[in-house]
């Protein structure tokens, strides 16, 4: 068995038991952030995000990391992303995480310290995110 802990290896072996968590959080280290669920209904505090044409709501009081994504006709997002519900990891290597994916909204930073990007997985979008920490804040 190999201990290339990659997730090109882990994706070409996965096989894991119902009580294992995915290999990503176990082998990897990845930390779930948030489930984006698109929707086409308007709901309460959306934000907008001009840049892609979406407005986002829920992700900041939602205990589970439930953000709901509403797209414009128009916005400039892979297909996947604006019909498909994505997963969100935090990575602590954005690009080491990108090696050998299909990426399909590449690197990018929505806001200063923070940089993400998606990558279809099995025809489902997976959002990574990597932050920068500030370690010396106290929090």
């Amino acid at each position: 068995m190999s201990t290339d802990n990659t997730l090109s290896s882990i994706l070409q072996s996965v096989h894991r038991k119902d009580y294992e968590p995915p290999p990503v959080i176990s082998k990897l280290g990845w930390r779930y952030h948030h489930i984006g669920i698109p929707t086409n209904t308007p709901r309460p505090n959306e934000k907008h995000l001009e840049a892609f044409a979406l407005h986002v709501s829920g992700f900041s009081t939602s205990a589970f990391g439930i953000e709901w994504m509403r797209y414009s006709p128009d916005s400039p997002l892979h297909p996947a992303i604006k019909a498909l519900p994505h997963v969100a990891f935090e990575v602590d290597d954005l690009d080491a995480a990108l090696e050998a994916q299909e990426v399909i909204y590449p690197p990018a930073s929505p806001s200063d310290g923070v940089r993400a990007a998606m990558i279809l997985v099995d025809g489902a979008p997976v959002e990574l995110i990597w932050f920068r920490r500030n370690d010396s804040s106290g929090a």
